[in-house]
């Protein structure tokens, strides 16, 4: 505040000193003209004058600017150690709860940079999270996922792993996709770098360029369906057309293979088809499944 004072005052004197000199350099001689030299001389010193004046305004202003102290966005607080503080109101601890999901969802250990680990086919995956649950992803399993696909060749400053082609948020209708392993739907290499996943279990799955090549010709990779995906998919074949699988598994459907299993299992298919309920018994249609699968089996 004193700062400013000053400047204001050192300001008042500039102006009060220009404001004498006019009046002084303006006076007439008892109603006689002046010479023309004197009013020409007269003339250029309140020029001259005025001209000083505006010039050490404008540097007192810019001085001014540069010396007044920067103002302090956040008094020196740290945004980050505010998330650990209650939350008034949150007596139910509901907020809690929904930084426990998110922690769930998406925890922390997703960051870490996971060393890849390299199978004799030349498949290598980094696991981010190792999910839960009883059941694993293995030969036969139907699995459903969220997947992106990423171009190693074409790595950018936001995207150090290379640009996304394909992404099931963008490139399907409920951001999944399901198929079971074997039949030659996906990349054989896709597959093998998936055993062993658990539910909600995230992994990197890096797939060579030559098995990327054969994948594309036995028609086992996902198209996309913007236009963004679609140019660089048609550029990926161009290059080294190693791709980068980052699944994340969401269901995993587990077949037994004992008679029993499979009787039951198609009997709760069938209801399924026909719109059945468990009250209802379908014994001929049972039956007849029955006899298909039991001579399946032998």
């Amino acid at each position: 505040m004193m700062f400013k004072s000053i400047i204001f005052f050192i300001g008042l004197q500039h102006a009060v000193g220009f404001q004498t000199f006019s009046s002084s350099s303006c006076h007439h001689y008892d109603g006689r003209s002046t010479t023309t030299t004197s009013l020409k001389a007269r003339k250029d010193d309140s020029y001259s004058s005025r001209r000083d004046f505006l010039t050490s305004s404008i540097l007192l202003g810019s001085s001014a600017t540069l010396l007044l102290p920067p103002q302090i966005a956040n008094a020196g607080i740290d945004p980050s150690l505010l998330k650990g503080l209650a939350i008034d109101g949150d007596d139910g601890g509901n907020v809690r709860r929904l930084k426990s999901i998110q922690n769930v969802i998406k925890p922390e250990s997703d960051l870490i940079n996971q060393e890849y680990e390299k199978l004799p086919s030349g498949v290598q995956y980094r696991e981010y999270r190792e999910g839960k649950g009883n059941e694993v992803v293995q030969a036969g399993s139907k699995v459903f996922v969220e997947m992106s696909i990423r171009c190693q060749s074409f790595a950018t400053a936001n995207e150090p792993g290379g640009v996304k082609y394909f992404t099931t948020k963008d490139d399907t209708d409920f951001n999944e996709l399901g198929w079971t392993l074997g039949t030659g739907a996906f990349p054989k290499g896709l597959e093998e770098g998936m055993m062993g996943m658990h539910r909600n279990g995230l992994r990197r799955i890096e797939l060579p360029s030559m098995m990327v090549f054969s994948a594309r010709d036995a028609n086992q990779l996902p198209l996309p369906q913007t236009k963004s995906g679609k140019r660089m998919y048609e550029q990926l074949f161009k290059t080294d057309a190693t791709l980068l699988f980052e699944v994340l598994v969401t269901r995993i459907k587990n077949v037994e293979t004992t008679p029993s299993k499979i009787i039951e299992t198609e009997k709760q298919q069938l209801k399924e088809d026909i719109g059945m309920d468990d009250t209802e018994q379908p014994k001929k249609k049972e039956q007849e499944v029955a006899a298909v699968v039991s001579s399946e089996v032998n």
